[in-house]
């Protein structure tokens, strides 16, 4: 089975006007879409599109409109000229209780051989929005891919950013290192690492001993806003996006002239 966990650790930190950094563990669920019924079936405490402890809701991704999650992002990676994945997984969070947010989740997509070919970025904001970075990926380890900011995400980032992603894509060990940079240069960094944990009841009840991964996401937003705003880091107006957008990066770095 390939799916399991990751435990580990999220960092986010900004560079200027005003020195801010922050870190807390985190536990991110490395999910096969190929496996999610069997999990249903073998996994206490977790459910595949019904009530239970840890849910996995198909409707919480992607456009928020389709119940075959894996059809979609073929069909996205087949509109990119892509071959479609013989495997795709996702590195994200279920609902717990009830409850879910994702600031980002990370699709990984496989061909027949085992070889990563793809890369999805799903990247959501307070207000509802969801954006879909998606990149073909290359033999380099690990990944460095990029692609042009196109969606609101902070009060205190404005949106003439470019994203840099630095992958080293799940094994025993998961890392991914998101720089942000504007005219000016490197603006803000984000690390989420961790070390792969086997799937199992044991392990989701340790989880609900603790606070949901989702809301520990999401009062960090706000919390860490706060201190920012103390700090008087200049606020950036919310622009409106649509709902769901999708966009294409590049599979290397690409250095300004």
């Amino acid at each position: 089975m390939h799916s399991c966990l990751y435990a580990g650790e999220v960092m986010h930190q900004r560079l200027r006007p005003r020195r801010h950094r922050f870190s807390y563990r985190f536990t991110g669920w490395y999910l096969d879409l190929d496996e999610l019924t069997l999990l249903d079936q073998t996994l206490q405490g977790f459910s595949f599109r019904r009530r239970g402890l840890f849910r996995f809701e198909p409707r919480d991704f992607g456009p928020g409109n389709r119940d075959d999650l894996k059809a979609y992002i073929s069909e996205q990676l087949l509109a990119a000229g892509l071959s479609a994945p013989h495997r795709v997984c996702l590195l994200c969070q279920p609902r717990c209780l009830g409850y879910l947010f994702n600031s980002l989740s990370v699709y990984f997509c496989y061909n027949r051989e085992g070889t990563l070919t793809a890369t999805l970025y799903e990247v959501s904001n307070t207000f509802g929005e969801r954006h879909l970075y998606l990149i073909a990926a290359d033999a380099c380890r690990p990944l460095r891919q990029q692609a042009d900011k196109a969606m609101y995400v902070s009060p205190f980032i404005a949106m003439d950013c470019r994203y840099r992603f630095q992958v080293q894509p799940p094994a025993e060990r998961f890392s991914l290192l998101i720089l942000q940079d504007d005219s000016s240069g490197p603006l803000f960094q984000a690390r989420w690492s961790g070390e792969r944990r086997p799937l199992e009841f044991s392990a989701l009840a340790r989880l609900l001993l603790t606070p949901s991964m989702s809301f520990k996401t999401l009062a960090a937003i706000h919390w860490e806003a706060l201190k920012l705003w103390i700090k008087r880091v200049p606020l950036v107006r919310y622009q409106k996006t649509s709902h769901f957008q999708v966009s294409r990066g590049l599979c290397k770095w690409q250095e300004e002239n």
